[in-house]
């Protein structure tokens, strides 16, 4: 398999042929705005002064158009504005190709979708492409409250090393539990420690990584989902001392490098 970091939890990935596009994020640097600029201020971040930082932060590694190009099929695992484009008119994914496939964590983001013109969309679940076992694994996506429903999934092939992206979600049984049940030879996980007042923590940190690697010390851990929305509280510069203290050994792509498994 190969992994390509594009920006914050947006990833390319080759796996068993298939070219797969995750939570395709493809709006120019700052052109989201920041926690200032959502109508009703709904969100707030525990330093004020971040909320003003315009997202995403960093440019896009290549061309959107680059980014497209021959994906085979799309899995938004939940539709927040860091994890797809969304239009003040409601619909979502307007860069994309909407004949593509697309995978979705429920009914509710698969209606969404649909209104906005994408046309093949199926729940995700325990689904078969081809030779590929594409797996629902749960979230929990916030530790005070939850920040919405959201999900991780789980690739497996024959020939192929088994890979599970956790998502937009804390340590919790969860992920333990499916852990345990697929033992993944590579993991994903979201973990800049994204947070806001009210719902706490919304997605890993070094100390939920650490759980991950005393629960399955042989697994390649990949960290994603980093320096590139406001609320973050731990960069990538601040997350391989944090790491290094843990001794727990990693892999943290740039935007654009890819690895390969």
């Amino acid at each position: 398999m190969k992994i390509t970091q594009i920006r914050n939890a947006t990833l390319k990935i080759t796996f068993a042929g298939n070219t797969i596009l995750v939570d395709p994020w493809l709006v120019d640097k700052h052109k989201f705005g920041s926690f200032v600029d959502i109508p009703g201020k709904p969100f707030s971040t525990p330093d004020p002064i971040r909320e003003e930082i315009p997202m995403p932060i960093c440019d896009l590694p290549a061309t959107v158009e680059e980014i497209l190009r021959d994906v085979d099929f799309y899995v938004v695992t939940h539709i927040h504005p860091d994890h797809v484009d969304m239009s003040p008119d409601g619909t979502v994914g307007a860069p994309l190709d909407k004949n593509v496939p697309l995978f979705v964590q429920n009914s509710a983001d698969a209606e969404i979708f649909k209104r906005s013109g994408f046309v093949t969309i199926d729940v995700l679940d325990e689904n078969i492409l081809g030779d590929v076992k594409l797996t629902k694994t749960p979230a929990r996506h916030g530790t005070i409250n939850p920040c919405g429903e959201a999900c991780g999934f789980v690739l497996q092939a024959p020939n192929e090393k088994t890979l599970y992206l956790v998502g937009d979600t804390v340590w919790f049984d969860g992920v333990q539990s499916s852990l345990k049940k697929f033992q993944p030879d590579v993991v994903i996980v979201n973990a800049c420690a994204a947070e806001l007042v009210g719902y706490g923590r919304l997605i890993m940190n070094d100390e939920d990584i650490d759980c991950i690697r005393q629960t399955l010390p042989t697994v390649k851990i990949v960290v994603s989902h980093m320096d590139n929305v406001a609320h973050a509280t731990i960069s990538r510069h601040e997350m391989r001392g944090l790491l290094a203290r843990r001794g727990v050994e990693y892999f943290m792509p740039a935007d654009g490098e890819t690895l390969e498994f």
